[in-house]
């Protein structure tokens, strides 16, 4: 996905930095689901910098090992540096039909919810601290 999204975040001055994690446990899942999901982060980032300052216009994912009681969970986190949502908001973002873009349908976050919940996983999002937001999803180990 990354491949995919990179020249499409460059071509508007958006820089993608990755920091991924090894020894990622495996997991059991429908690929091009999972695929939407990350695609649809990725996407929503690149249009939150996309009106932001040059210094701004950066993407993070970032792949991590969590230890929870029933054994180790992948995390993949989308962070940007852009427009971001209130707190109010947050409880909101994954309604279908909600949205805090001008011209969004509201369903992207709504579908991603319901494909990772579909997978035994979590979806959440939190505000940054000064700019922008961090989508982040949890997946179970396969079992």
């Amino acid at each position: 996905m990354l491949v995919l999204v990179g020249p499409e975040l460059g071509r508007h001055g958006t820089v993608l930095h990755t920091f991924l994690a090894t020894g990622l446990p495996p997991i059991m899942g429908d690929r091009v689901q999972l695929q939407q999901v990350l695609l649809n982060l990725l996407l929503n980032a690149a249009e939150a910098v996309r009106d932001v300052p040059p210094e701004r216009r950066r993407v993070v994912v970032r792949s991590t090992l969590e230890q929870r009681e029933d054994g180790p969970w992948a995390v993949v986190a989308v962070e940007d540096a852009g427009v971001g949502f209130r707190e109010e908001q947050t409880a909101r973002l994954f309604e279908a039909f909600y949205t805090t873009k001008p011209d969004g349908l509201g369903m992207g976050l709504s579908i991603s919810r319901s494909i990772i919940d579909g997978h035994r996983g979590r979806l959440w999002a939190t505000a940054n601290p000064g700019h922008g937001a961090t989508f982040q999803f949890a997946l179970p180990p396969m079992r």
